[in-house]
């Protein structure tokens, strides 16, 4: 039996009778960014530089950027402008926003480059031998940390696409005066070496994969601006304070108490306090136990019963108080 194509899907193909325009006619009518905000770097800073070339990329476009080190293959993560790009554009006065909730003048965020070109196979070819390169470095750069003696432990190395710097990340407690170190690395190298010195949370957001949560380390995944953590904090959210389960890939705390203290403080602030006399729907009784993001809370009733109660139906009871009311029969 042969197929006969419905009318109605005849017409849906027919560009004269479509509603708007097509995909490549939308794209045609957008205009070229003036501007792209990038991530860049193996810490993944962010930046936004102007750009005023012809082509219209797309969020995740690879580009080649003069930056503040020299010429950089960077990733386009969004555009300032309003009427370009793939419906995803922010306004600079929401970047600025973000930027500012994020850490503000902490938050690594830089304005001083351009964006050369969008990336082509060749700088993409490019790259790859750059890291190839910076693998070949890394185990020489590591063996002379450790020959100079000085407290310093090799974290990784990175050169950037035009190969004008080669950063050498370094870990330390403490001050290191690695003068003479950076000479012996600039003429085995033969290139501009610039040493950073960083803590035990930056060395995890640079090595870092997977934290015990399953995602991603925070600190590689997002966060810019890694503050410090207190024990405080951690009291609110763990039941238990074993430094095993409470810290992260970097020896820390986790980074995550930090910005998940505000919404725990929040919801405890409802929860009535262990021992506590509270009125539940079925009499009175005495809160054993609470839990704080499921906003529940274990009673036992004076009847003996043991039950968990959402926090809204429970009323705190003052000290020597009866029941607010008859309890519930079924």
């Amino acid at each position: 039996m042969s197929i006969h194509p419905l009318p109605i899907f005849e017409r849906d193909a027919d560009p004269a009778f479509r509603e708007g325009a097509d995909d490549a006619a939308a794209y045609a009518r957008l205009k070229p960014p003036s501007s792209i905000v990038v991530r860049a770097g193996v810490t993944r800073w962010i930046a936004e530089y102007p750009y005023d070339g012809n082509a219209k990329p797309g969020c995740g476009s690879k580009l080649v950027a003069r930056t503040h080190r020299g010429t950089e293959l960077v990733e386009m993560l969004t555009t300032t402008c309003s009427n370009s790009g793939c419906g995803k554009s922010v306004s600079r006065q929401e970047m600025l926003e973000y930027i500012e909730q994020s850490g503000g003048k902490d938050f690594p965020f830089h304005n001083e480059g351009q964006i050369l070109r969008v990336a082509t196979p060749e700088d993409l070819s490019q790259w790859t031998s750059v890291q190839a390169e910076a693998a070949t470095i890394a185990p020489t750069a590591k063996r002379l940390l450790m020959e100079s003696g000085l407290p310093m432990k090799f974290v990784q190395a990175e050169l950037i696409l035009g190969r004008e710097v080669l950063t050498i990340y370094f870990l330390s407690e403490e001050r290191v005066d690695f003068r003479e170190l950076l000479k012996t690395l600039a003429a085995t190298f033969a290139m501009r070496i610039e040493l950073r010195q960083v803590g035990a949370r930056d060395e995890a957001r640079l090595v870092a994969d997977y934290e015990k949560c399953g995602q991603h380390c925070c600190c590689r995944n997002f966060l810019k601006v890694l503050k410090p953590i207190s024990m405080k904090q951690a009291k609110l959210q763990k039941a238990t304070l074993d430094p095993m389960k409470i810290s992260g890939r970097c020896g820390r705390l986790m980074c995550c108490l930090r910005y998940e203290d505000e919404t725990y403080e929040t919801l405890s602030k409802r929860m009535p306090k262990v021992k506590a006399r509270v009125q539940t729907p079925d009499g009175p009784g005495t809160v054993l136990e609470s839990r704080t993001l499921v906003q529940l809370a274990l009673v036992r009733l004076d009847q003996g019963q043991d039950h968990a109660y959402p926090v809204e139906d429970l009323q705190v009871l003052p000290p020597g108080g009866s029941h607010a009311g008859p309890p519930r029969t079924t």
